[in-house]
């Protein structure tokens, strides 16, 4: 969404309220802000504030970085109007030439703007730094303190660019992969972990250390990156927290597997993950269109001599959905174009829901769709994005089954949805791994089973 630029840069000076994670991990007490005066019309600037011109001299950047560290560039923000930026302690911000284009105390917040794809700083008093090209980069002076973004620290630096639409401003976070696995681990596998699902979180570390060396290697500018970062800090990757989401369980199974990866005839693979796989996982070309890799095969959840699933204790273990038909009508006017050629006139009105075909683990892999104008079908995952509520989240999976409800005349009233697992169910089940620590599994067992064939090793 484009969002207009306001006419004057208005920073709030107060950073984050104490806010929740996607899990609901309470996070510590936000950092007081230290307001600043405000300056009377005609007064000076401060020499400190002052934007730097180029008689000032060159002042050397901060590195903190260990001998050997590899770096991820992380999207906190994409676009966002005049982001308010910060730091714990003293903090610089870099011009493109590796020059101090100001100095900023602990707490102090500025705004930044775009114009015609330079930026500057701009104080909550008005005082602006000079427009500069893009990158901009905030460091902190001293290695224990944080940068800040929306009420969050993150370690590392914060780098800024012009957005892609022309007005807002992106924010990228540079940090080492272990720090950065730090703040994604806890949110990923989930809070509270005791000491015996330790090998699920250990699991977990590996999983996204590969995830993200190979998204490092693909390099930025490629089809699916940016130029500027390699991730981004939600869901279409990996969820990343900052400072605020390391918990001591989750930065031990960071530390305990460091450096080490997933392999598959000696090279680092990707390594997706879903929530729950609802008792057996997929082959990846069942719900992807890029197909599939060898080590990416089903594998079942279900613990030997039982009826149960290691996974079963998931909260969408198993789950229903209701579409009363007006809702169904609505979310194929608002999403089904985008997977399938709809008339100009729109999709009209259905009056039946049928799965056509499954694939070998049972999941949805093509679903038929009848109007008054005309038949539908859609193929494996898209089916999760267009049966919702217009506005709402996804299918929780495409492990489902369909219970079309008719009134008289055989008019669709509503479509029951009922269905296992939550996520693409490609690779390793993070409930599935929880339940097989509890019955005493190790990381190595884990990982081999939902990614049969591979060994662990060090990151190239």
């Amino acid at each position: 969404m484009k969002v207009r630029r306001p006419a004057a840069a208005l920073v709030l000076m107060l950073i984050g309220a104490c806010v929740t994670t996607r899990l609901g991990v309470p996070v510590e007490e936000p950092l007081r802000v230290i307001g600043l005066p405000a300056a009377a019309p005609d007064a000076a600037p401060p020499a400190a504030a002052v934007a730097r011109t180029d008689d000032v001299p060159r002042d050397d950047a901060p590195d903190f970085r260990r001998e050997g560290d590899r770096d991820v560039r992380v999207a906190l923000a994409t676009t966002t109007p005049a982001p308010g930026v910060a730091a714990s302690g003293a903090w610089r911000i870099f011009d493109d030439r590796e020059s101090v284009l100001l100095r900023g105390r602990p707490g102090e917040v500025w705004a930044l703007e775009q114009r015609a794809g330079q930026l500057r700083a701009v104080r909550s008093d008005g005082y602006a730094s000079a427009w500069r090209q893009a990158p901009l980069v905030l460091r902190v002076d001293r290695a224990e303190d944080f940068v800040l973004h929306g009420g969050r620290r993150y370690r590392g630096v914060l780098r800024f660019f012009p957005a892609d639409d022309g007005v807002g401003v992106m924010v990228v976070n540079v940090l080492a992969v272990e720090q950065y696995l730090r703040g994604v681990v806890p949110l990923e596998i989930g809070g509270g972990r005791t000491a015996a699902e330790q090998p699920a979180v250990e699991a977990q570390a590996v999983a996204a250390r590969s995830y993200t060396f190979v998204r490092l290697a693909a390099g930025g500018g490629s089809a699916a990156r940016h130029a500027n970062y390699d991730v981004v800090a939600g869901t279409s990757d990996q969820v990343y927290g900052g400072v605020e989401a390391e918990r001591a369980f989750s930065d031990a199974a960071v530390a305990g597997t460091s450096g080490l990866v997933l392999k598959y005839g000696g090279r680092t693979v990707d390594a997706p993950y879903s929530a729950s796989c609802g008792g057996e996982t997929a082959s990846a070309d069942e719900v992807w269109r890029t197909g599939g890799a060898a080590y990416l095969r089903r594998v079942s959840d279900r613990i030997p001599g039982t009826q149960r699933y290691y996974c079963d204790p998931a909260p969408r273990f198993a789950w229903t959905r209701t579409l009363e038909s007006a809702e169904l009508d609505a979310a194929l006017r608002q999403y089904l174009r985008a997977y399938v050629t709809v008339p100009p006139a729109g999709p009209g009105h259905a009056f039946a829901v049928t799965v056509e075909a499954r694939t070998p683990s049972g999941r949805v892999a093509r679903l038929l769709i009848e109007t008054d104008a005309g038949r539908f079908a859609l193929r494996g995952n898209d089916v999760r994005y267009v049966l919702r509520v217009p506005g709402g989240e996804i299918l929780n999976s495409t492990y489902f089954s369909v219970e079309p409800e008719t009134g008289p005349g055989g008019v669709l009233r509503r479509l029951v949805i009922r269905g296992n697992g939550w996520g693409h169910g490609i690779g390793m089940c993070q409930w599935g791994a929880i339940g097989r620590a509890r019955a005493g599994q190790d990381v190595r067992t884990i990982l081999r089973t939902y990614y049969p064939g591979t060994d662990l090793g060090p990151a190239n």
